[in-house]
């Protein structure tokens, strides 16, 4: 499931809620890439520094660069180890990494950054950080990056969730039924139809995946899993559906304005006591009867 996530670049949005908590497998994914060899920047938001490093072994610790936005967002201390510019600040910075090899950025939390900075904005910046950067040199390599997002999803309306939904490549949603966790992932690839794919999992103490069973990988004509499906037949004050028996009782009806056979005969039949009309015109002395041809100026 982890290699399926990092197997491409771009935006991973991670979405839970507060009866499952994404941040574990924010972390899991975080120890897969740095595994991999990947430099990892984090923009700390929502717990401290020590807290997000638990579980992390000093390997991996080494190669996470700790962006602090918990201690002092807004540089209210002036004591320098804030970030002086803000969220928005860092973001930009990132942007103009200059780190070689590919690159992972692990925002903790987008909902965060969504309260602190107008949503347009974030998108904008978002766009940015998640193309591909070019490096310097004869070979000009260009290098992957990927963007994992978390998002708490009840804690924004459905605006701000629908724009950062189209900027997403892959789509995680973090849910748990009878003590057990499930990732409802929705994957968008270029030039290929979304496609949806459920896993259960448990995250271990040391930050690994122990995945409990797989469903099949399937395709969606409307592949977004949290789009509410309406259905529009549902409160009516008439019924959109006929019995047998109304059914044969519409069938057998004659429309006033449907022609039919015995309409017709009964139209053209005398009936008893009818005699045939006759139609009578008399010339008034006024009338002017041409009696040449009308058309005969026309050349037909």
């Amino acid at each position: 499931m982890l290699d399926s996530l990092l197997a491409v670049g771009g935006l991973v949005l991670l979405r839970d809620s507060v009866e499952c908590e994404g941040r574990s497998l924010l972390k899991a994914l975080i120890k897969k890439s740095a595994l991999r060899g990947e430099q990892i920047h984090v923009l700390g938001c929502e717990v401290s520094e020590e807290e997000f490093r638990e579980g992390f072994g000093p390997d991996i610790n080494s190669r996470v660069v700790y962006h602090d936005l918990f201690k002092d967002p807004l540089n209210w201390s002036k004591s320098g180890e804030a970030v002086p510019e803000g969220p928005l600040g860092t973001l930009r910075t990132l942007c103009r990494r200059t780190d070689p090899g590919p690159v992972t950025i692990a925002l903790d939390s987008v909902s965060w950054l969504l309260f602190h900075l107008p949503c347009i904005t974030l998108c904008k910046t978002l766009h940015a950080l998640s193309q591909p950067s070019v490096s310097s040199g004869a070979d000009s390599l260009v290098d992957q990056v990927r963007v994992l997002g978390l998002l708490h999803e009840e804690l924004h309306g459905p605006g701000p969730m629908g724009a950062l939904s189209t900027l997403a490549q892959t789509e995680v949603t973090v849910s748990g039924k009878m003590g057990q966790t499930s990732a409802s992932i929705l994957y968008r690839r270029p030039q290929q139809r979304a496609t949806y794919q459920t896993w259960w999992f448990s995250i271990l103490p040391d930050l690994s995946v122990d995945l409990r069973e797989k469903l099949p990988l399937h395709s969606e004509l409307h592949p977004d899993p949290h789009t509410t499906q309406v259905d529009p037949t549902t409160d009516l004050t008439f019924n959109l559906h006929l019995s047998k028996k109304e059914r044969e009782a519409r069938d057998s009806l004659t429309l006033p304005f449907q022609f039919s056979s015995e309409k017709q005969q009964a139209l053209l039949r005398r009936g008893p006591g009818q005699t045939t009309s006759h139609i009578f015109y008399e010339p008034d002395a006024f009338d002017d009867v041409d009696q040449e041809d009308p058309d005969d100026d026309l050349d037909i």
